[in-house]
């Protein structure tokens, strides 16, 4: 991969990484909610899940998603469905706990599952290998989209977990981190929303 390739990755990743979407709600809606040291295994399964998965589809599946009309208003419409039960589990249980069991953060193979069915995760990780997945080289670069997503992944998961976790001491009390979290959860409602709209 050429340095003005590798800038142009590094660029597209930091730019997708660190913008709003479902799993910064979440992490900042955990680290509020149960601190940075209890959100570390969920960061983490965001930060490592999304580039194995960038890696898989860049390999195998990217020229079947984009060849499949099906495929993509399936993933779309589960998609939206999915990331509006998590808005709501977010806005009404102040925390991505099961129900009847005590409110937790996501584990790390729990974080990095919910990449396979977070819509964004899907846009960004065929994008990506349309525009950087080399014929001559597929799993060289594949590699290099992998490395480049988990550096970007780790700043930006840590980032917004420890953002939501400084939020969650400045809020002080239930009630207005439960407030928080309604905000987090809009903020999914409404990347749904567009998403469906666009």
């Amino acid at each position: 991969m050429t340095p003005e390739t590798l800038a142009a990755l590094a660029a597209i990743a930091f730019a997708s990484c660190w913008t709003p979407g479902p799993n910064n709600a979440m992490l900042a809606s955990s680290g509020a909610t149960f601190g940075l040291a209890r959100t570390i295994p969920h960061l983490l399964g965001v930060a490592l899940g999304f580039p194995v998965m960038a890696v898989i589809v860049g390999l195998f599946l990217g020229e079947a998603f984009q060849r499949s009309a099906l495929l993509q208003e399936g993933l779309r419409w589960g998609g939206a469905a999915l990331l509006l039960w998590v808005a709501w589990k977010i806005a009404t249980a102040g925390g991505m706990g099961r129900a009847g069991a005590a409110a937790r953060p996501l584990r790390l193979h729990e974080a990095a599952a919910f990449q396979w069915i977070n819509a964004k995760a899907w846009v960004m990780a065929v994008g990506t290998a349309a525009q950087f997945i080399r014929a001559e080289a597929p799993y060289a670069s594949a590699l290099w989209i992998g490395g480049v997503f988990v550096a970007t992944g780790i700043t930006s998961a840590l980032g917004w977990a420890a953002g939501g976790a400084a939020l969650g001491r400045f809020l002080g009390t239930p009630a207005r981190i439960r407030a928080f979290n309604r905000v987090m959860a809009a903020m999914i409602a409404l990347g749904v929303v567009g998403m469906i709209l666009g």
